[in-house]
């Protein structure tokens, strides 16, 4: 059994005790959220595709960690203008457990 959910504006392939890495959530550390943003859903016989969500179901998962990414950094420069600028970003991200579908 798998199902395709919406987290964040991208959508994921999951099946149960999958861990991801997805877009940072409000929830904190510990606790468990449902998600009833389903795409779709496949058992061993049956296929249900919602339009565009699926009524009635959801995805339970558990926040695991929430934490920052590795550094990128980007770099500019113009050659003999003496104009250098640098800059870094960390994007926060939440890995997370899926319970139940």
């Amino acid at each position: 059994m798998f199902a395709i959910i919406e987290l964040g504006g991208k959508q994921y392939k999951v099946k149960e005790k999958d861990i991801l890495r997805v877009e940072k959530l409000a929830a904190t550390e510990g606790k468990t959220v449902k998600i009833e943003k389903v795409l779709l859903k496949v058992d061993d016989k049956t296929t249900q595709i919602g339009t565009p969500f699926l009524a009635g179901a959801y995805a339970e998962i558990k926040v695991l960690k929430a934490g920052l990414g590795d550094k990128v950094r980007t770099f500019k420069m113009k050659a003999k203008k003496r104009y250098k600028r640098l800059k870094g970003h960390r994007q926060p991200f939440s890995e997370i457990e899926i319970v139940k579908i």
